[in-house]
C-alpha cells in the first residue's frame, strides 16, 4: 500500500486552500478531485464576492473567517497579481420596516470587526448609483470581486511548488481510520495510506463521511441542497457598486453583483432541491426576479434578464431552519487523529478559504 503524508479531498477553493497551506508547513500532501479539471463544483457557480463578514451570528467561524479571510485573500491577490475589485456594495433598504434593519445589521458587523460601515441616506446613496431607489443603504468598502479560477490557479501554483500534486479523475470511495494510519480505497481500486485526511469535497462532504469508516454517524450532518439561480442582464449595468436588499431567508436576497468586466448578474433566488447535479436554470423563474430587483432598480426593463446558470450551496440546514455555521470537525471533535471534515462550507467560503487553510492546521497542530 502507497503512504502519503496528508491527502485532502476536493480540489475546490477551499480544498485547494487548506493543500496549499499543508504543503507550505512543509507536508507532503495529494489532493484527490473526482472531476476532470479544478474548481468546476460550487467554486465555479458563485457571484466570486469578497465579502465584508457582515451578515454572520458573532463568534461564529463564519464571521471570524470571513472578516481574516478578506484580508488576506485581498493580500493574496495583490502578492499574486490576481485579478479583482474593491468596487464595494451598497445593502438597500426599502420601506420603514427595511430601514430599521439596517441598524441591526451595522450591528451586528461592528460585533464582527467590520468597522468601516458607512451609513447613507437617500440622497446620498443616489449620489453614488443615481438609478438605484432605495430610503436608506449601508455602504461597505471593503467588499469586491475576484476572478475565482485565477485564484484558484494560483492556489494550486502554490501547492505544487511545494511539491504537492492534484490528481484529477480521482474519487475516493472509502476510508478506514485506524489508531496507526487512516487507508484509503479510492474509485479505480488504488489503495493509500495517510496520516491526514481532510475532507474537503464541498456538496459530497456529507455524503463521503458516511464512507469514512469508524467515524461515527454522529459526528455527519445531513446533507441539504439550496439552488441559486442567476440572470444576466441584457446589455450594460448603470452601476458600479454590488447591490444588496436586506437579507432574506437561506440567502441574501437577489442581488446585482459585477464581474471584472463590468456584466450585471442577478440572483441567486433560494430554491431546494433534491439533488446536487439539479443545475438548469428555469426561464420562468426570472418572472419572480424583475419584480424583486424593481424595489431597488425600477428602470429594469422588460425581457432584459437572461438565464445565466445555477450553483449549489452545500448546506446542513434545511428549509424554514435557521442557517447553520460552518461545521470544521477535528480530532478535537470527533477523537481520529489526523481527520478533519468540512461541512456546509457555502458562502462565504471563497472569501474564507485562506483563513479556512489556516484553521485546519491548528485543528491539526500543524506549525
Amino acid at each position: 500500500m502507497d503512504e502519503v503524508d496528508c491527502v485532502v479531498v476536493g480540489a475546490g477553493v477551499v480544498g485547494l486552500a487548506v493543500a496549499r497551506a499543508l504543503a507550505l508547513a512543509g507536508r507532503a500532501v495529494l489532493v484527490l478531485e473526482a472531476a476532470d479539471t479544478i474548481g468546476s463544483g460550487t467554486s465555479s457557480r458563485n457571484s466570486e464576492v469578497i465579502h465584508a463578514g457582515i451578515y454572520y451570528a458573532a463568534n461564529s467561524l463564519k464571521a471570524r473567517l470571513c472578516v481574516t479571510g478578506n484580508k488576506l485573500l485581498y493580500a493574496y491577490c495583490e502578492e499574486k497579481g490576481i485579478a479583482y475589485k474593491r468596487c464595494g456594495k451598497l445593502i438597500v433598504a426599502c420601506g420603514t420596516e427595511q430601514v430599521g434593519q439596517l441598524t441591526g445589521i451595522a450591528d451586528k458587523a461592528q460585533r464582527n470587526g467590520v468597522t468601516d460601515l458607512v451609513r447613507l441616506e437617500r440622497d446620498e446613496a443616489r449620489s453614488i448609483e443615481p438609478e438605484l431607489v432605495c430610503d436608506a443603504a449601508l455602504l461597505s468598502p471593503s467588499t469586491g470581486i475576484v476572478d475565482s479560477h485565477a485564484l484558484m490557479l494560483a492556489l494550486q501554483a502554490d501547492l505544487e511548488n511545494a511539491d504537492g500534486m492534484v490528481v484529477l479523475r480521482c474519487a475516493l470511495a472509502q476510508a478506514t481510520i485506524t489508531k496507526s494510519a487512516i487507508e484509503l480505497l479510492t474509485n479505480d481500486g488504488t489503495t493509500l495510506r495517510c496520516k491526514v485526511l481532510v475532507n474537503a469535497a464541498g456538496l459530497q462532504a456529507p455524503l463521503l463521511a458516511h464512507q469514512f469508516l469508524g467515524l461515527q454517524t454522529e459526528h455527519v450532518p445531513q446533507a441539504f441542497f439550496a439552488k441559486g439561480n442567476y440572470f444576466a442582464l441584457a446589455g450594460r449595468a448603470p452601476f458600479s457598486h454590488l447591490v444588496y436588499p436586506v437579507p432574506e431567508a437561506a440567502g441574501l436576497g437577489v442581488h446585482l453583483t459585477l464581474d471584472l468586466a463590468g456584466q450585471a448578474r442577478f440572483g441567486p433566488d433560494v430554491q431546494w432541491v433534491d439533488s446536487s447535479n439539479d443545475l438548469c436554470v428555469d426561464s420562468a423563474r426570472g418572472d419572480a426576479f424583475y419584480s424583486e430587483v424593481r424595489k431597488y432598480w425600477p428602470g429594469l426593463k422588460d425581457g432584459a434578464l437572461l438565464p445565466a446558470y445555477a450553483g449549489i450551496r452545500p448546506k446542513i440546514s434545511g428549509p424554514n431552519e435557521p442557517a447553520r455555521d460552518f461545521l470544521i470537525q477535528g480530532p478535537q471533535h470527533h477523537g481520529h487523529a489526523g481527520l478533519v471534515n468540512l461541512f456546509g462550507i457555502e458562502s462565504p467560503g471563497l472569501t474564507s478559504a485562506l483563513a479556512i487553510g489556516q484553521e485546519v492546521l491548528t485543528l491539526l497542530n500543524v506549525q
